[in-house]
């Protein structure tokens, strides 16, 4: 599907490179609007490979980046690793003479399905390579042959509503037996797939692929292990950052869009699209189930048209069904070993939002607050009464310290990630314990064995030092529990962010972890983003725009304080269930603005009582374009 450049600036030790991902490489006359979006014309192209020269940058073949990854060899400073996807005739015809004359090395893709095929051109309009083409360049030593797939580059049936999603990662969906395609015929399917794909390519080029080039960049630790076996160490996806040699079998992108001039190209290469503000609308699954799916259908076409109009970048989605409210999962939204289904909706939603609002989607799930059929002894105990029970906390949580909850909680998440394309995971606040919780058996044994406090709850409690010691203890389960948690999605999400939800007393607060098991710090060093509540009217402030202020200036004195924390607003009153007035909601944005804030959201959205209004949101807070 592209061009490809793998910029290298590699530092002596670590060999950092980048990749750059191009599509169809074009006439000039080409890439004039309206055009492909994924076209670069050729006169472009060339612009960039002369700034690159002339900065410093160093192309290298994939057999040096072997070499280095082997320990053979290093790469030279600011390395370059040409590689081109789809097979398009333009390779040969526009960039095979800039690499002959300038004696560059290159990668080119082929999808078997199109070739076999005997396809003159894909999709009707872009001529394709030949085979003589491609024996002609790779008799050149120029020219690495790669696979971009034999029939993998297509969507598949993915959910019960018809969205066809990539095949590499995608379980399909059998309409009408209403099952997905499961772990082991799915494992089969890739495997066989990519066999099928390294032996086209060796049939009909006298040469095997070692570089496997996902379609649209989907891959997870399924499809590069089959990738290893069939003889292809080196896989590659799309993402925006840098790669190491250390790691060659799934290198990131970095993609080339709108045919970017020279200067957008400089910012590109050198700014990685890094530190872009996040406008986030944070979405209650439950506001568009109904138990009708045609009018949960009509219900979700209006929302997607709204936060296509909001022009903003990240949508927080509920993956749990929570309708009395009260902040657990009852039921969820998409296939699972442990809970009810109440429709399976959210692949189907997050599909949505992300191809035709063009957002960043987060799965909003609990961390431990789960209704199911766990045993009683899984849950948290409180001390009350002089003794230990079951909590009476409004969250009905599951201990971070008892093994079996963990798998449960850690199979639910796996389960997310099988069937539903999503970009990150926000964890919900309900990751708490009060300065009376976890006395269970386990979590008290823990706490002895693993930090050597007492396992007595009136000798944990007994003094401030001891009780925040303890705190800070749950604090890093906690956190821990979360990485195992993503580590299990990013199976098969390996590119997916996190995110957090912090209440703000323990950010203004410090000495509150005692009383949440929340700190901030530690947030910010184990979570892409952490997402706090900056709420004022739910926390009773008296001067709302002074308690913000605050908020703002407190985290801002942590390093990367303001880089990676989501100020979210609220949209509603819980206390007096009213909106917030639209005046005072613009007024918070702009302060936090003012305020050198870079990403901010608010909670909830609710589209059928237009809250925040449209109007006032695309005004005060929507994004410019940025390709």
């Amino acid at each position: 599907m592209a061009l490809l450049l793998v910029v290298g600036l590699a530092h002596a030790k670590e060999q950092n490179f980048l990749v750059l991902n191009y599509h169809d490489i074009v006439g000039a006359e080409g890439a004039k609007p309206p055009f492909n979006s994924m076209d670069v014309s050729v006169d472009h192209l060339e612009e960039q490979l002369a700034w690159l020269k002339k900065n410093g940058y160093n192309i290298v073949g994939v057999q040096n980046v072997l070499d280095a990854a082997a320990g053979k060899d290093t790469l030279p400073d600011k390395s370059v690793l040409l590689t081109f996807d789809d097979g398009y005739e333009s390779f040969y015809t526009h960039v095979f003479p800039i690499l002959k004359k300038h004696h560059y090395s290159a990668t080119v893709s082929l999808v078997g399905a199109w070739m076999d095929g005997n396809l003159a051109t894909y999709n009707g309009t872009k001529p394709l390579l030949n085979w003589n083409q491609v024996r002609e360049m790779v008799q050149s030593g120029l020219v690495e042959i790669g696979s971009h797939s034999y029939d993998l580059h297509k969507g598949i049936p993915a959910n019960p509503q018809g969205n066809t999603q990539a095949a590499a990662v995608t379980r399909l969906y059998d309409d009408p037996m209403l099952v997905y395609e499961n772990d082991e015929e799915y494992r089969d399917r890739i495997h066989n797939a990519l066999l099928k794909s390294a032996e086209f390519i060796f049939q009909h080029a006298g040469v095997r692929p070692r570089v496997m080039v996902w379609p649209y960049g989907e891959y997870n630790q399924i499809t590069v292990q089959a990738s290893r076996e069939a003889g292809m160490p080196m896989t590659m996806g799309l993402a925006d950052n840098f790669n190491t040699v250390a790691n060659i079998s799934a290198l990131r992108r970095l993609i080339m869009v709108n045919n970017p001039g020279v200067k957008q190209f400089i910012e590109i290469i050198t700014g990685l699209r890094a530190d872009r503000p996040m406008r986030v609308a944070h979405l209650d699954m439950d506001y568009l189930y109904d138990k009708d799916p045609e009018q949960t259908e009509r219900n979700l076409d209006i929302v997607i048209q709204r936060i296509k109009d909001m022009h903003i970048n990240t949508v927080y989605l509920q993956a749990y069904a929570d309708p009395d409210g009260d902040g657990n999962a009852e039921e969820l939204y998409f296939p699972n070993r442990h809970l009810p289904m109440r429709q399976d909706l959210f692949n189907r939603v997050a599909w949505q939002l992300k191809n035709v609002a063009r957002v960043k989607v987060y799965a909003w799930m609990p961390i431990m607050a789960y209704h199911g059929d766990a045993p009683e002894s899984w849950y948290v105990q409180e001390w009350k009464d002089g003794q230990a029970q079951k909590s009476s906390h409004i969250y009905t949580r599951l201990s971070p310290f008892n093994p079996e909850a963990r798998q449960y909680i850690a199979e639910i998440y796996e389960d997310l990630a099988k069937h539903c394309n999503f970009d990150g995971i926000l964890f919900h606040d309900d990751g708490i314990l009060s300065d009376y919780e976890d006395v269970s058996p386990l979590a008290l044994n823990f706490i002895k064995e693993a930090a050597g406090l007492p396992n007595e709850f009136n000798k944990l409690h007994a003094t401030s030092t001891m009780r925040m010691a303890w705190a800070r203890h749950k604090t890093d389960v906690i956190n821990q529990f979360t990485d195992e948690l993503a580590d299990r999605v990013r199976i098969y999400r390996p590119s997916i962010k996190t995110a957090r939800n912090i209440y703000a007393l323990p950010l203004l607060k410090t000495y509150s972890e005692e009383w949440y098991a929340q700190s901030f710090k530690s947030f910010l060093a184990h979570y892409d983003y952490v997402a706090v509540e900056a709420m004022p009217f739910m926390e009773e402030a008296e001067n709302p725009m002074q308690w913000l202020t605050q908020l703002v200036k407190t985290a801002a004195k942590q390093p990367d304080g303001l880089k990676k924390t989501v100020f979210e607003l609220q949209s509603v009153n819980w206390k007096t269930h009213e909106k917030i007035p639209m005046p005072v909601f613009n007024k918070q944005l702009a302060l936090l603005k003012k305020l050198g804030v870079s990403h901010i959201g608010y909670y909830p959205d609710n589209v059928f009582t237009d809250q925040p209004r449209l109007s006032d949101l695309q005004q005060h807070f929507s994004l410019p374009f940025m390709p």
